[in-house]
């Protein structure tokens, strides 16, 4: 349930795989890029990749780290693209601030007959004890992530009722990294429920959840794990 600042190779595999044809040379577009992590994967993978942002600060931050990747202001909403223009549309961890009765719609606008609308999370491995305890302090102090559970784990339902325009196809990549403290706070502060319920709020959970983690880990540098769940919606 909570967005880690990376994504593993086997991923970007898995939707090469799954979407039934490789990155490199694929017009890619990557929607609510944010600064731009996942675009610099896909670009990295070979894609011809554009980037699709609706925030001045967040586009301000990709043009810093990504100069030489074209950026449009926009959103999933109304997408500044052109109708049947590419074969590939991605959303990393984005998905769920959309309106799926609009952005659904406007993918199967974009997308070209057997493109792919290509949908990922991270999420935390709840069969890890530290993780599923942190995942239950989260919920006490902020209370379920609505956004998230509304939209993000409704994307399928969503497509799935477009039958006639998609077929859905399933996978999750597990993974896990070993980072700093200060770094896992940080993108833990990141989520969206820390950001809905405002700085005071936030602070007040990280400062104790640094005193938690410190138990768990004495040294200072967090074993993330993750599952990234990967949903592909091939247009027909």
């Amino acid at each position: 349930m909570y967005k880690g600042r990376s994504y593993p190779p086997a991923l970007l595999d898995a939707v090469e795989n799954l979407a039934g044809r490789p990155l490199r040379g694929a017009r890619v577009a990557d929607v609510g890029a944010g600064t731009g992590i996942a675009t610099a994967l896909l670009h990295a993978r070979g894609a011809d990749v554009v980037a699709v942002e609706p925030g001045a600060g967040m586009a301000a931050e990709f043009r810093r780290s990504l100069p030489g990747v074209p950026l449009v202001r926009g959103d999933g909403n109304r997408l500044p693209l052109a109708t049947a223009s590419l074969p590939l549309l991605t959303y990393a961890q984005s998905w769920h601030w959309t309106d799926p009765a609009r952005s659904v719609p406007e993918a199967v606008r974009v997308l070209r007959p057997g493109g792919a609308l290509v949908l990922w999370w991270n999420t935390g491995a709840l069969d890890v004890p530290w993780v599923a305890d942190q995942a239950r302090r989260v919920e006490r102090h902020f209370g379920p992530d609505s956004l998230v559970a509304t939209n993000g784990d409704a994307s399928g339902a969503a497509l799935a009722g477009r039958s006639g325009h998609f077929a859905l196809a399933r996978h999750t990549v597990r993974w896990s990294r070993r980072v700093p403290l200060d770094t896992h706070l940080a993108n833990l502060g990141s989520h969206s429920v820390f950001l809905v319920h405002g700085e005071a709020s936030a602070t007040a959970f990280l400062t104790a959840e640094r005193r938690h983690l410190r138990a768990v880990f004495p040294d200072g540098v967090v074993e993330e794990t993750y599952d990234v769940d990967l949903l592909i919606a091939t247009r027909s």
